[in-house]
Order: C-alpha cells, then structure tokens, then sequence
C-alpha cells in the first residue's frame, strides 16, 4: 500500500454506527471508539494489514493505534496469522492444561524476569487479580493509585482525588468514585496520590504505610497521554518496599513494546508483580500477572487467593503470543527501529507546529508518543488536563482528512510498529503539515 485515501464519504459507518447505537450501549464495545471527545462519526473497519487500516467506506488509512497498542508487527502479520492457523486446526478451548501455555509462561519470563505468571483473558482481569493477590498476600486492605492512572474497570480502580492532594485523611474519606455503580465504601479502599509526585507519595507512606498492601503505577502513563516517570519518582515508588507494600507495574501497554523487557528493563524499575497484556496476546484476548514466586505462590490451586477463568491460557492466544515474543525476542533491533521512527514523527511535528504557530508538547519514549496541545511542558495529569481539546479534536480530524488514523483523544497515546517505514512518516508529516496550518 503506498497511498492513503479518505474522502468525505463515510455513509457506511454512518449506517453501521446508527444501527449500533440500537443494539450496543454508545454503538461501541469501547468507550474511546465513539469519537466523542473529537466529534462526528466513527469509521467502521474492514480489514487492515501492516501500517493500513481499510474502512467500509473504501478508504485506506495509516493506522497509529496499532488496535491500541498490541500490533507491534504491524497488523495481520504473516507470522501470527500461521500461528493461530495452526492452532485453530486442533480446537479453539479445552478448559484444560496444554503446552502452549507453557511456551507462552517460559518466554514471559524470561524476557521479563518475573519468576512465575498465571494467564488471564484481558489487562483488567491481570490488574484486579495482582491486587487481590497483594491483599491476600499482605493481609491488608488499602491500595494506591495515581490520579490518571488507568488499570481497567474494576471497581476499585475506578477512583479520583480532587484536585491537588489534599490532606491524607481528607483523601482517604473522599476517594470519590469515578463511575456510577462503584459503591463509595469500596473506593475508600483506594487512596489516590499524583504520578510523578515523589514528595506527596512519601507523605503518604509515612501516615498509611503500614496498612496500605499496594501500589499500582502505570509504567509509562498512556491514558492521560504518555507521561514519563521521574527518577526521583520511580525512587519514592521503591522506597514503598520498606512498608512492606507490594509495588505492582502495570505494563499492559508498555510490556513488551518499549523494550523485550518492557518499561521495567528500560527505567530500571523493581516492582514485586507486573501486569501484561496487549501485545502478550499478539491481538487476542488476553492478559497475565506475574512476578515474585513467593507471592505468586498465594494464588490458587497452591495458595490461599481464588482466581480462575474458562477460557484463560486458551490456545489460540498463547500462539498468537509465542509468534508475537518470538519475533521481538529474535530481533532486538526492532527496538531501535520503532524508537527511531517515533523521534522522526515527534520532532517533524514539533517543527511544523512552530512553523504554524501552534503551542504543541511531545511526550515520546520508545514507539509511544502523545502530540498535546499546550504551550508548556506535561509531567502529570493536571498538565495533561490543560491541553486544548477542541484544538486537538480540529487536528484530528484534519489528519483523518487526509487519510491518517490518530488516536481520537487527546489523552492518549499512539503507537507505532515495524510496519511504519519512511513512505509512511512522509505521508504522515505531510498530512500533519495541513492539518496545522488549519488551526491558524
């Protein structure tokens, strides 16, 4: 594919998402997917292969969302496809052991270093049983998370602060939900600190380390768009150790993208457990927790904590998983690819942005990257909060325009993959380059 095409004609994803919206809450199984932070109509897709998205209106676009995130290979790759061909030949789920999930568990650790994982079948599965496993394991019952971070929908992590920190006590009785149908007794459970705060953390700790069994931390945040951690942070999330808090890092975007070992190996990080998924399942469904046996080892049939699932360790997402690692595993100069392509991407726009006059910030590492409309530099959520949305959403949609796929949130990141060549960034800029001087 060497051009991408969009043109105004987007009657059948008109059709299909009105259809939807009779039978499915919103038209989406996914909030994001319904553009309501950018306006108009979401493009059903029909197929996609590589760096290409196919849409049912006809149009052919560069995907940046990479289904986001798991299409590290690019989508529909050759390698994955064959592998859960071949495993679809002998059964789709037997609810009983098979060597696959044996392949899968030996490559996840040793690319990761955790000592033992349990599979599951999506990122919020692997979260909210790391943090059952933390309270089973610590017999305690308060958590922490960081205003911005997103772990899934489980009940418990479905929290906010208010604005700024406020005092310990006062955070701990106002840990307000963020969904209807999260009981407030249950979100007293969370306490809610700032990422990349390293001074109200360890105030934190100091008033409830003793009670709190966890903190959970994104990696790298992408969902108040990508936010890098501190040293100083990632100092105070080690230091939780010494309460005798299990420190879990969710990489379920980050795991396996940003290096073979993920965020973890990249930024020296030392968490206790870690959560994947995404790119673990090559595409399917799933999700995993593992880490330090000794905790591991708390989780059922050998321990006290209950966890199950029927179609956990199902063979054809452990082969789309194996096909996915082995490809990373094989080529560690993959990683310098993506990483290279994404600078190229980050300071193209950059340049056209101040050519345009438009005040534009790029957080990038590795081949996650969010484009924030706002003039000064994004460190945590608030910053992130400050960026002009209805600015982004123009640009978006001026990208879509022309035939490019961004993120359609300004909180969020994009992802890149092997697939993205030179061709690719070309038309992507160029695109970019319109879309800016629209916003004057």
């Amino acid at each position: 594919m060497s051009q991408p095409t969009s043109t105004p004609n987007t009657l059948e994803s008109e059709r299909l998402f009105t259809a939807s919206k009779d039978l499915i809450p919103g038209g989406v199984n996914s909030p994001v997917r319904a553009f309501k932070s950018v306006g108009g109509t979401p493009r059903f897709i029909s197929s996609a292969a590589g760096a290409y998205l196919h849409d049912v209106d006809g149009n052919v676009l560069i995907d940046y969302i990479g289904s986001w995130g798991p299409m590290i290979l690019g989508h529909n790759h050759p390698k994955v496809r064959e592998a859960i061909a071949t495993a679809l030949e002998r059964g789709t789920s037997f609810g009983a052991p098979n060597a696959l999930e044996l392949d899968l568990a030996r490559l996840v650790t040793q690319m990761t270093g955790a000592q033992k994982v349990r599979f599951v079948s999506s990122g919020t599965e692997a979260t909210m049983s790391a943090l059952r496993l933390a309270r089973g394991f610590t017999g305690r019952k308060l958590i922490v998370k960081f205003r911005g971070n997103y772990h899934g929908h489980a009940d418990g992590l479905l929290v906010e602060a208010g604005s700024g920190m406020m005092t310990l006590e006062a955070n701990l009785g106002q840990s307000a939900p963020s969904s209807a149908g999260v009981p407030p007794e249950y979100a007293a459970l969370t306490l809610v600190s700032e990422y990349n705060d390293a001074a109200a953390l360890n105030q934190l700790l100091a008033a409830w380390g003793s009670e709190i069994a966890a903190i959970i931390f994104e990696a790298v945040v992408g969902n108040s768009g990508v936010l890098i951690p501190s040293s100083e942070f990632v100092a105070a999330l080690h230091a939780a150790k010494t309460h005798g808090i299990v420190l879990i890092a969710d990489e379920v975007m980050t795991g396996f993208r940003l290096s073979s070992g993920g965020a973890t190996q990249l930024l020296a990080l030392e968490p206790d457990l870690s959560c994947w998924g995404k790119i673990i399942g090559g595409g399917l469904p799933v999700g995993a927790y593992g880490g330090r046996a000794e905790i591991m080892d708390f989780v059922s049939p050998q321990g006290p904590v209950y966890q199950a699932g029927t179609l956990s360790g199902n063979p054809l997402a452990m082969a789309a998983g194996i096909a996915t690692l082995t490809q990373l595993n094989n080529n560690p100069k993959l990683y310098t690819q993506l990483e290279g392509y994404t600078q190229k991407l980050a300071s193209g726009l950059l340049e056209l942005a101040h050519s345009a006059g438009i005040p534009l910030q790029i957080n990038q590492i590795g081949s996650m990257m969010t484009a924030f409309f706002a003039p000064a530099p994004i460190t945590n959520y608030q910053d992130a909060a400050k960026s002009d949305t209805a600015r982004f959403a123009k640009w978006f949609h001026g990208l879509l325009e022309r035939g490019i796929y961004w993120s359609p949130s300004q909180f969020e990141s994009i992802f890149v993959s092997a697939a993205h060549g030179d061709l690719e960034l070309e038309q992507t800029l160029e695109a970019a380059k319109h879309a800016f001087l629209e916003l004057k």
